[in-house]
């Protein structure tokens, strides 16, 4: 599990990934920790928490200044090049939603 972003005051953007993995590792670790470090370097990219259970399913959050940005980021070439392994080898089923985030709060 990653630790929690560090975030600016809304209002910003999160991206939600739900996951269920096939089974086998097929070079996923090594794609995930690389899509991590590529979309860091991205324009407008905030922060990431992600966290994948036994079972293999798992929520990674990237969170995001505006919707460009995000469209930027799924025009990346190696990101499209991870997107076609998820959707060939590595995920069973996946859904990715994109909300606005208004308000954030916690527990510090």
């Amino acid at each position: 599990m990653t630790p929690f972003a560090k975030l600016p005051a809304p209002p910003y953007y999160a991206v939600i990934f739900s996951s269920k993995r096939t089974p086998g590792e097929d070079g996923y670790g090594d794609m995930a920790d690389r899509m991590v470090e590529l979309a860091s370097q991205q324009p407008g990219y905030l922060g990431v928490e992600s966290t994948r259970d036994a079972d293999g399913f798992g929520i990674t959050v990237s969170y995001w200044q505006d919707e460009a940005s995000i469209a930027n980021w799924k025009k990346n070439a190696e990101h499209q090049l991870a997107q076609l392994y998820g959707h060939e080898r590595w995920y069973e089923h996946f859904e990715l939603r994109v909300a606005k985030v208004e308000r954030a709060y916690g527990k510090r």
